[in-house]
């Protein structure tokens, strides 16, 4: 049985990439090259990269980039995309929990819940957060964006979420349970071939203290959260109840 992410981004491609949270690519992608120091010999593998926005950009910046992700329908979009760019980049059908790297990578990005946090359990969600660790080499750096366990404490995740989808996709109810700190909901999408898709969606956020232990458990000795903002990353932007994503970017630091 598919999960609900599978279901959608087999008939998603062309209409993923009108969404509203796709549109900040320029800015996210100012932000990190900021943080590889404009190194283009940095290596970076893009993990959940779904119609290649952000590989896109950065290899027109002179990168070299490797693009991962679940969903075949997303990759023939993204190989698309970039074709039409004049570009060929090496892009992957790969399970972020089992990525075919060890130690290849200067830097991973995760962005815009690219697998993190979409995961069925919090196991499958921490093996996404493995394998990216093992795809870095030692000086590498990881960064990502997941959903941000403080604003439902504050806000009503249904509400936000209808206020930043098209009038076709309206989430009617949702459950987020205080225990597990998933939301839990149906969603009614129209798919890319006018298929109406009913999918029961579940979402994992995390709040910092979460995250801090997960990425110290598997070595990152400097992990710093900001909030999130569309197209804006900035490390300036404390994280608050008021972001919807937190912004998380993970390193080793060699010891004295």
């Amino acid at each position: 049985m598919k999960q609900w992410y599978q279901e959608l981004f087999s008939n998603y491609a062309e209409k993923y990439e009108a969404e509203i949270f796709t549109q900040g690519t320029l800015g996210e992608v100012d932000f990190i090259e900021k943080e590889i120091n404009y190194d283009k010999n940095c290596k970076i593998l893009d993990v959940g990269c779904g119609t290649g926005r952000h590989a896109i950009e950065l290899t027109k910046r002179g990168y070299e980039v490797t693009g991962v992700d679940l969903s075949e329908n997303m990759l023939g979009k993204a190989r698309k995309n970039a074709s039409n760019a004049g570009f060929e980049i090496d892009f992957r059908q790969s399970d972020a929990r089992n990525l075919p790297f060890e130690e290849e990578f200067d830097l991973v990005i995760m962005l815009c819940e690219g697998g993190f946090s979409l995961m069925e359990t919090d196991e499958m969600n921490f093996q996404i957060l493995e394998s990216a660790t093992r795809s870095l080499n030692k000086k590498g750096k990881l960064i990502f964006t997941t959903l941000n366990g403080l604003f439902p404490l504050f806000h009503s995740v249904k509400d936000f979420i209808n206020s930043n989808s098209t009038s076709q996709n309206k989430s009617e109810e949702n459950t987020f349970d205080l225990m597990t700190f998933r939301d839990i909901h149906q969603m009614e999408i129209e798919g890319d071939d006018g298929t109406k898709m009913n999918l029961n969606c579940n979402e994992r956020y995390y709040v910092p203290s979460e995250i801090t232990w997960l990425l110290k458990s598997i070595d990152f000795n400097k992990i710093d959260i900001y909030g999130c903002k569309l197209g804006e990353f900035s490390r300036n932007d404390p994280l608050s109840t008021e972001d919807y994503e937190m912004l998380v970017i993970a390193e080793y630091l060699e010891n004295d």
